[in-house]
This record gives structure tokens, C-alpha cells and sequence, in this order.
């Protein structure tokens, strides 16, 4: 399989890797990151930022050559399911102190290899988690930043109670891009939105454990079913076992106030079951994303197929072009059991597409215990739009 390695980590360790994040430098440079999971992963410390016991180390990369090779930056304890993004000159990365923490930010002005240190609402911390596994329990994933009417947008979620997919309550933060983003009080959080099993369409079936997290804010294209320029978060949606579902939840008054119509709220998404991030491409204005499809209707988390896919109206997504898929000797079903092209990010780059994997192969313990993190380059990519 033709890709350049950024992180290998042997399954004996039991430390996995996870969130991959990437963003083209203003200077040229690539900068990536990830963090790592596992029983053998790093723990956080007791501390201001929470108890001891959780993940929550990400590792920084620095790649001059266009993504072939990469150089190991610095490591970040304190930060877990974090994205990347660059405003006004310098770079962020937004995610949690740790696996269920508080909502962190910090600021890097030398291209990554330094960071500042969220200790307090002056200085990054933005919303203070509860002790271990007790609400708030903040969570997130490397989502982008949308910026839109002079205001910065993200997902995050708190898990409240703290049972996964079922306690997932969707909500966004949001700051003027004028603001300090350092600083707590530049933020809003709007409303917290927990999943109503009574919303799930009858048509589905039986969903053991309907809910929504890691959620893309975009922009709409206007007309139907709304005007231009309302700001939508686009969920994945665990709808197991009917595959490739997404919800959509409405955004308000700035980023104050979200809602959820279950009569329009859902769209058929290619890889709804899975992290995927979404942006639009400023010269077509069609959205894209990079996503698990589902092949195999027996598997809804299906993840050893990826993706690009499109879509002019964010409800409506059509299948371009397969972009990973496993090429080992395995079966069938221990592929599905063993391997994933997975949580993908990426950026346009000129008229190619850049993104990074966190990828379960070739040794893996599993499809989600993933073994590897990786660059790759579509190129052309407009052209097959």
C-alpha cells in the first residue's frame, strides 16, 4: 500500500494511536499530530486539568518535503482528540485535557515546536470538566473550525451520563475571531442537545444504541430547506445496524442556541458510522469528505473501504472515487475484523487533496486499535469532481 508513514506503534505495546489531525503551514510546511490510547498509553497526571488515569498525550510532527517524511516535534500531555487550525498567523489546537476532561485550547507561534499551557480560563482552559467520568465529561474529535460572520465555530459534545453513543449531548462552541481565543470569556457554549431515542425513524428498525457525536459545523449553500448561510453541525450518527446515517442540528443566534428537527434532521450519508470530517472546496462550492462507506450491509461499522465523496447540498452525497482498501491476503471477514482506513483528515492543497490516516493494518489487534498513522496525496483531485 503507497503511503508515507508519520507513526508506527506495535500492537505488543498496547498503546494504540489515534486522532490524526493535519494542516498546511503558512510557510509550507505540513504539521500533524495525533494522540495515543490503549491500556499501555500514557495517563495523564493529577493536576489542574483533571484527575490522574485518563489518555491524554498527543504527539506533534513537522514535514518540509510535502508529506514523504516526517520529524517528531514535541509531545503534549493534556491533550487528547485535538484539531488543528491556523488564524491570523499563528496555530491552534482545540480538543480535551484527556479521555472525558475539560475543553482546551492552545496557541503555538513557532510552527509547532512550542505550545502554551491551558492552567487556567486566562490561558486556554475554556470549559472546566467534572472529576473523573463525573459530568461535565467533555468530548470531541480533530473536526474543523468553521469561520463564518466574523465568528469562529466547533463541535464538542458532553457525555452526560457517561455512557458512549447513548449520552453524547451535541453542542457548540463559538468565539470572535477578534477575541483572545485564549481566553475563556471570548467563547460561548450554546445549549446542550441530548438524543431522544424517540427521534429514531421507525423505518430503521431496532437501534440498540441510537445517539450522535463528533460533529462537522459548515456552512449551507442556501435555498431549500433553509436561506443561505445558516450554519449546520453534521453528526455522525451510531444507527447500528442500518449503515451510513447522519444527523444534521441547526445552529442559532451566533452559535447560542442549537435545535433538532427529527423529520428533516436526518440525510444518508456514505460512512455516517464513523468520524468524518466535511469542508467545502471554494472553487466548485461542492462539500467533501473522506469517509467509510459502507460495502457489506451485515457490517454498519465497516471500516476497511475509504472514500471521497461529494455533495452540492450537504443532504444529498454521491460516491467519487475509492481511495483505500485492503490489499492484504486477509478474508473477507477478518479484513472487516482487522482493518481501517479511519477518522480521517484532510485539506485541499492546490488541486490536489491531502490527508492523514489513522489506519489499522498489518498487525493490528484489531479494526479500531489502529497501528499506524499515514499521509497520502490524491492528486487531481478537482478533476474528478
Amino acid at each position: 500500500m503507497h503511503c508515507h508513514q508519520i507513526k508506527y506503534q506495535d500492537a505488543a505495546t498496547q498503546t494504540y494511536l489515534g486522532s490524526p489531525s493535519l494542516l498546511r503551514l503558512d510557510d509550507g510546511d505540513l504539521l500533524a499530530t495525533h494522540d495515543y490510547f490503549g491500556p499501555g498509553a500514557p495517563r495523564t497526571p493529577s493536576g489542574p486539568l483533571g484527575p490522574p488515569g485518563e489518555w491524554g498525550l498527543t504527539s506533534v510532527y513537522r514535514s518540509a518535503d510535502d508529506g514523504c517524511t516526517w520529524t517528531e516535534v514535541n509531545h503534549i500531555m493534556g491533550c487528547f482528540w485535538a484539531g488543528l487550525f491556523e488564524h491570523r498567523g499563528a496555530v491552534y489546537l482545540l480538543g480535551i485535557s484527556q479521555e472525558y476532561g475539560s475543553v482546551v485550547i492552545r496557541r503555538s507561534e513557532d510552527r509547532g515546536n512550542t505550545w502554551t499551557h491551558p492552567a487556567d480560563e486566562k490561558s486556554g482552559l475554556l470549559c472546566r470538566g467534572g472529576p473523573c467520568r463525573q459530568a461535565p465529561n467533555y468530548h470531541c474529535a480533530p473536526v474543523p473550525v468553521l469561520a463564518k460572520g466574523g465568528r469562529l465555530y466547533r463541535a464538542v459534545e458532553d457525555c452526560d451520563p457517561c455512557v458512549w453513543g447513548s449520552g453524547f449531548r451535541s453542542c457548540v462552541i463559538s468565539a470572535d475571531a477578534d477575541g483572545d481565543l485564549l481566553n475563556a470569556t471570548s467563547w460561548t457554549m450554546s445549549n446542550k442537545l441530548a438524543y431522544d431515542p424517540a427521534w429514531t425513524p421507525t423505518e430503521w428498525g431496532h437501534v440498540p444504541v441510537p445517539g450522535w457525536l463528533e460533529g462537522n459545523l459548515v456552512e449551507t449553500p442556501g435555498g431549500p430547506p433553509g436561506p443561505q448561510g445558516e450554519v449546520w453541525n453534521i453528526l455522525r450518527f451510531n444507527s447500528d445496524p442500518v449503515p451510513d446515517k447522519a444527523a444534521i442540528v441547526q445552529v442559532h443566534d451566533g452559535g447560542a442556541r442549537i435545535s433538532f428537527d427529527p423529520v428533516s434532521g436526518f440525510v444518508d450519508f456514505p460512512g455516517g458510522m464513523t468520524k468524518f470530517t466535511i469542508r467545502r472546496d471554494p472553487e466548485t462550492g461542492l462539500y467533501l469528505t473522506l469517509s467509510n462507506n459502507n460495502t457489506d450491509p451485515a457490517c454498519a461499522w465497516q471500516r476497511n473501504v475509504l472514500s471521497l465523496h461529494c455533495s452540492a447540498d450537504l443532504r444529498n452525497w454521491w460516491h467519487v472515487e475509492t481511495l483505500l482498501e485492503d490489499d492484504s491476503p486477509l478474508s473477507h471477514e477478518e479484513s472487516v475484523r482487522l482493518t481501517a482506513f479511519q477518522y480521517v483528515d484532510w485539506q485541499l492543497d492546490g488541486e490536489d487533496l491531502i490527508y492523514i490516516v489513522r489506519m489499522a493494518y498489518d498487525g493490528a489487534r484489531n479494526f479500531h486499535d489502529a497501528n499506524r498513522v499515514t499521509f497520502h496525496r490524491l492528486e487531481v483531485s478537482r478533476s474528478l469532481l
